[in-house]
């Protein structure tokens, strides 16, 4: 062995411990950050308007974190082109755990197959929490005439076509939900999209349209004031809330359609900001008086790690994604 050959050696033998030195120091002080989160201002945003259910939920949980980590959480809702706006916005954000995204199915599951996006919902973007889930409700109007799924489907197989829905527009979870409900069961009703619901419930009580899709908690005031029918909760499992009311899947076996609310912050997070931000938010998310805020709001605590959470998503975009392209479902 030369001298020359030595000394490269030893020099290799250098670097490497050097670099491992570095690698452990970078891993501490990750650690260490995550271990701080956090000792500033955090910013959630909210890509949906004040007052729906997602503002709500994000509220109150926000509200509990800044009781548990004694720092403010302050939401900020960033509206427009269907969650895009205020997504793109924690894209671009730094993966430092002071911005993050609650957000629901429609934006991460659904809108990659129906629209461009000025960014990409698995790269662009690091899943940290499942937070809960949200059965909806079909509502009937009372002219429609029918009490239950098997009524309506009578109906729907002598008149094609005749029996209408509305929803907020095409390609959201309400369209969806109705697209998937003929799909299983081979009916085919007319899709009459509006701008909100709010004018879609009161065409509904009037008799103007005849099936619309809604929350359970906001559904709950219209059908005790008789203005509407509740004909079946879209879960697999009757809601505590209405427990009346039947699910689509007793008349329609495996029908289900279960709408998300998620936690995400911008890609390349460290995992022990994740873990950290994780753990906090499961604290929150499972105390008694939260899990029972939560079902009083018709929700379902969400649970798992950020990879069950990441599983899940992948698994609803490619359900969604398969009916969209097999319904040949367009927005102009």
């Amino acid at each position: 062995m030369t001298v020359v050959s030595v000394v490269l050696r030893k020099w290799r033998g250098a670097l490497a411990i050097f670099v491992s030195i570095l690698a452990l120091a970078a891993s501490g002080l990750a650690q260490a950050q995550a271990q701080a989160w956090p000792t500033k201002t955090v910013r959630i945003i909210v890509p949906f308007s004040v007052g729906g259910i997602t503002d709500l939920f994000a509220r109150v949980v926000g509200q509990a974190l800044q009781q548990a980590t004694g720092q403010p959480f302050v939401i900020e809702n960033k509206t427009g082109a269907g969650g895009a706006i205020g997504s793109a916005e924690v894209a671009r954000a730094a993966p430092d755990g002071y911005t993050l995204l609650v957000t629901t199915l429609s934006t991460h599951a659904v809108a990659p197959h129906l629209t461009k996006l000025p960014y990409n919902t698995v790269s662009d973007f690091t899943p940290i929490a499942h937070l809960a889930d949200s059965d909806l409700i079909v509502l009937a109007s009372p002219s429609l005439g029918v009490k239950n799924v098997a009524e309506l489907l009578e109906l729907a197989r002598k008149k094609p076509g005749d029996v209408n829905y509305t929803s907020s527009g095409v390609g959201t979870i309400a369209h969806l939900t109705f697209e998937l409900f003929d799909a299983q069961t081979g009916v085919v009703m007319t899709h009459i999209p509006y701008k909100g619901t709010g004018s879609a419930i009161a065409d509904l009580s009037s008799g103007v349209v005849q099936l619309s899709l809604d929350g359970v908690t906001t559904g709950i005031p219209h059908i005790k004031a008789g203005r509407v029918r509740g004909l079946a909760v879209t879960g697999l499992h009757r809601s505590p809330l209405l427990p009346d009311v039947p699910t689509i899947a007793e008349t329609v076996p495996g029908f289900s359609v279960v709408s998300w609310l998620g936690l995400y912050g911008p890609r390349g997070m460290s995992p022990e900001l994740v873990q950290r931000i994780h753990q906090e938010v499961a604290k929150v998310m499972q105390s008694p008086e939260m899990v029972q805020r939560f079902k009083s709001m018709g929700l379902e605590p969400g649970r798992g790690s950020p990879a069950d959470f990441a599983a899940m998503v992948a698994s609803d975009s490619a359900r969604w994604g398969r009916l969209v392209k097999e319904r040949n479902i367009k927005v102009e």
